[in-house]
């Protein structure tokens, strides 16, 4: 009888002649496969069951969610959806796909051995089991798993960790793993936010106030310890320092407000409908906190957000893309992949000459030695 554990997977057999590598996983929150009510149910009911993500009592929870919420939501968040549906599909996901392909291109620069790259969804397809056994099935012996959320929640990064850990946990051979987190006060960063608005102004002038939007949070995650609260107003601060704004010129607030708790205030929603009758009526807003286009952007702000403030009575509403597939993000993701792995011997571009020689010389040193 074999004392094995056959409930560790790994690959069909091991070559210990296979060459080695390097894997950095991408992870983004997710997306419904199609803009329909029976895809974004499947959607929410994964998303909305992960208690990072609501932290209720799971039975009084799922009551409420199978009971109410995924009986009404699904039908009205796929009408939401099917206004920024292209014919990539999802927003988030086309523009992940298009990040990931730069950034293949871009890690040439950076990476002289050997590794590859996959895209995952926290929620949803591709999941982060398939993400992992992508890389797994390249041969990678040590990965770098990059959300990309750019400020720190239990909800985001947390959730991403417990899913690649779980996942793990069946792994026979687990790789050398780095979790990166939060990149909210990374310079290149906030440089890279700060140009893309100055661009945005230089075409369309810069308006009467800069209103930079986060994804909301309820207020219990702050009470309870949770860093997102002041790593949006640390990027916020950030950005205006290198924009060189003043006080009145900008203002940030939290959007996506979900329901009847106490969320991160001031509400976006709610600054639309007054600015106006404060004077402002040439508004341009921007999303930090999501690293591509997505539902909440696009429809939310750029649609649904810019419907508010123009009934209100304001007259000229834009929205910033995120950073998307832009060079300057490229080159930022790229070089923080660079600058995390830089013990990894795949980056270690200026000694692989020597270590190549050196392997050399004791091999014909073995060899000569041998030969007496």
């Amino acid at each position: 009888m074999s004392l094995i554990n056959n409930q560790c997977s790994g690959q069909d057999s091991f070559e210990h002649g296979r060459k080695p590598g390097m894997g950095i996983l991408l992870v983004n929150l997710g997306t419904p496969e199609e803009a329909t009510p029976k895809a974004v149910r499947k959607y929410l009911a994964e998303f909305l069951s992960d208690s990072r993500v609501v932290e209720i009592p799971k039975l009084i929870w799922q009551l409420i969610l199978h009971g109410i919420i995924l009986r009404v939501r699904p039908a009205k968040s796929a009408k939401a959806y099917q206004r920024v549906w292209t014919e990539q599909g999802s927003p988030l996901m086309a523009a992940s796909q298009a990040l990931t392909k730069a950034l293949r291109t871009e890690l040439k620069a950076h990476i002289s051995g050997h590794h590859s790259i996959a895209l995952a969804m926290r929620y949803g397809q591709p999941s982060i089991e398939q993400g992992l056994k992508e890389l797994q099935a390249q041969g990678a012996e040590r990965i770098m798993v990059l959300p990309l959320y750019p400020q720190y929640s239990g909800a985001t990064t947390g959730s991403v960790a417990d899913a690649v850990f779980n996942n793990l946990i069946s792994w026979r051979w687990v790789p050398e793993l780095r979790l990166l987190g939060a990149y909210h006060d990374d310079p290149e960063y906030i440089i890279a936010i700060a140009k893309s608005i100055r661009s945005h102004w230089k075409q369309k002038g810069q308006g009467d106030k800069l209103l930079i939007s986060f994804h909301g949070m309820p207020k219990a995650t702050l009470m309870a310890g949770d860093p997102y609260y002041c790593h949006c107003h640390k990027t916020a601060r950030l950005i205006e320092e290198e924009l060189e704004l003043s006080e009145h010129q900008w203002e940030m607030a939290f959007q996506s407000r979900f329901g009847a708790a106490e969320w991160l205030q001031p509400y976006v929603s709610k600054r639309l409908k007054e600015l106006p009758d404060e004077g402002v009526k040439h508004l341009t807003v921007i999303c930090p906190g999501f690293a591509v286009d997505c539902l909440e952007t696009l429809e939310e702000i750029a649609m649904e957000g810019k419907d508010d403030f123009i009934a209100a009575g304001g007259e000229r509403f834009e929205y910033i893309p995120a950073l998307n597939d832009s060079n300057e993000h490229v080159a930022f993701i790229a070089g923080r992949i660079a600058e995390q792995c830089s013990g990894w011997p795949e980056l270690k571009k200026e000694n692989t000459h020597v270590k190549v020689q050196q392997s050399l010389n004791r091999t014909k040193d073995f060899a000569a030695v041998a030969g007496d």
